[in-house]
């Protein structure tokens, strides 16, 4: 399930030993083409098979727990968007800003902070960014205007880039590979998803019960409460060179020209796609032609210094060698798919319920409880087999069934019941995405030596957060195109809708089946991952 929203988002897992236990699975174009980011003199990880279950226990619920806070208010805004936006006077123009600039400003942090806090240390940035976060979140709560609450969010998008990635380093560092670490990393991942679907339904609720409000303070508590928790569990992560002061390692370990060049590539395209997706004439804006060709050239730009970094030997952000490896393009391709895919299917199936079937937002809610049951008991049950079942076909046949999903929406008559195909389409549409964001944290975090797994999450994060990004601001392009196009008189009636939105239901179909043909050929010969070696 995400968001993720938006967040979509997004929890990596450490080094794949399984790859070189299982390297007789790979073929050998595919052995010379990992290129897993070493790093020399990697600190010792802190990991101690000593931990309690209790403390460890703690620290996983860390991880998960400041990612379902994310997600989840980002599911608030999806179904209570309507009741806030008529409460805030936020205008139709800028009715997806509040979720658009949350992964506008996460996607563009998430690199940059996560480069810092390999540097600086994960435990400090971790809290740092929880303190924070729980601030924004209580003033989205408090917003008097739609402006207020545009701000806040993206406020909340930069404090949420100090938690994600430093979260999935404290479990790299703290447990050793094997169960408890994967275990930790599977909860992390998942929380993500879940939080979103849980937002979705809580908003509906509180948005025709106590008022949308309440959703964002519980959230609030939340993170203090997580804030609070790592302050006494949380060990203290070393540094990547203690001999150095971190102001200086900072300064000189950072490739900050790369993060630079990334962040304003994502930050660009992403504040385009939210203003075309507000108002499609907005295509045709000088402004926003400008910024996306200034992030199409930024792309060759930040290819040629990575290149410029590695033969020089200097920290390079994200080496091009490890795009080489398969495995790592093409589960990054799928993350980014699924990301937007189930992002914008969620959206738009909230839009769905209430505007074309005038469903009330906690009636909207409620059919959203299949799709956070079965997303809970996959990511259970994924950590559960994952090192015993075949990676690769067990990706393609959960990312098989997730692709009935949108069939299923794209096909459903206004005036069917619940139960003949909707309830179907909702527990359908996590399948992949569950499964995708777990295997996706252990193949990507597997291409980072171990003292540059922050670095690893936020490249996981920056990938399901601009897939989110993408996915929403482009639907929403498809969707009001088609019903701007229609043959209605009226464009806001329910036959007008229902057109646009079922564009983009076919939309996600199509994508759905380009992540399974991508899965096919890409991840061929992954074999097993998160093997037990402890």
């Amino acid at each position: 399930m995400v968001t993720q929203t938006d967040t979509v988002e997004l929890e990596a897992i450490g080094p794949l030993t399984h790859l070189q236990q299982h390297s007789s699975t790979l073929s050998s174009d595919d052995k010379s083409s990992i290129g897993t980011i070493q790093e020399p003199d990697a600190p010792a990880q802190i990991q101690n098979d000593d931990i309690s279950a209790f403390r460890a226990s703690i620290i996983m619920l860390n991880a998960s727990g400041i990612s379902f806070v994310c997600s989840m208010t980002t599911g608030l805004l999806s179904t209570g968007l309507p009741m806030m936006a008529s409460s805030l006077n936020l205008s139709n123009a800028l009715i997806l800003w509040p979720a658009s600039i949350y992964s506008l400003t996460a996607g563009c942090s998430f690199i940059l902070a996560g480069a810092i806090a390999d540097a600086a240390g994960s435990r400090k940035v971790f809290l740092l960014g929880c303190l924070i976060l729980s601030l924004c979140i209580l003033a989205c709560g408090l917003s008097r205007t739609g402006t207020e609450l545009i701000i806040f969010r993206g406020l909340q998008g930069i404090a949420a880039s100090f938690c994600l990635p430093t979260s999935i380093s404290i479990l790299t560092q703290t447990f050793p590979s094997g169960r408890r670490r994967t275990r930790g990393l599977a909860m992390q991942g998942a929380a993500q998803p879940i939080g979103y679907s849980a937002g979705l339904f809580l908003g509906g609720l509180f948005a025709d019960t106590i008022g949308w409000r309440w959703g964002w303070y519980i959230s609030s508590v939340m993170c203090v409460a997580v804030f609070i928790a790592g302050w006494f569990s949380l060990p203290k992560c070393q540094r990547t060179n203690l001999q150095v002061p971190a102001r200086k390692q900072i300064a000189v370990d950072v490739d900050w020209i790369g993060a630079l060049l990334a962040s304003a590539c994502l930050g660009l395209v992403s504040y385009a796609l939210a203003a075309i997706a507000s108002d499609t004439s907005n295509i045709r804006r000088p402004t926003n032609i400008v910024l996306i060709v200034i992030s199409v050239a930024l792309i060759p730009a930040f290819t040629f210094w990575m290149n410029r970094q590695e033969r020089k030997g200097n920290p390079a952000l994200i080496p091009n060698s490890v795009w080489k490896n398969r495995h790592f393009t093409s589960t990054c391709a799928m993350v980014f798919l699924v990301g937007g895919i189930l992002n914008a299917g969620e959206f738009f199936f909230s839009l769905f319920f209430q505007k074309v079937q005038l469903l009330s937002a906690l009636q909207s809610s409620i059919r959203f409880l299949p799709n956070i049951i079965i997303g809970t008991l996959i990511s259970i049950g994924t950590e559960a087999v994952l090192h015993k079942w075949n990676t690769y076909y067990y990706v393609l046949a959960m990312s098989g069934i997730a692709t009935v999903a949108p069939l299923l929406m794209g096909l459903m008559k206004i005036e069917w019941s619940y139960w003949y195909m909707a309830f179907w389409a909702m527990s359908l549409l996590p399948f992949a995405n569950d499964v995708l964001f777990i295997v996706g944290a252990l193949v990507i975090a597997g291409n980072f030596s171990e003292n540059k797994q922050a670095l690893a999450g936020s490249v996981l994060n920056t990938v399901y957060s601009f897939g989110t990004s993408v996915g929403l601001g482009v639907m929403a392009l498809i969707s009001s195109s088609v019903t701007d196009e229609s043959h209605y008189d009226n464009k806001d009636a329910v036959p007008a809708l229902l057109e646009g939105y079922r564009a983009t239901f076919w939309t996600c179909l199509g994508l759905s089946v380009l992540c399974c043909l991508i899965g096919t050929f890409g991840l061929r010969g992954i074999g097993k991952i998160g093997l037990k070696v402890d």
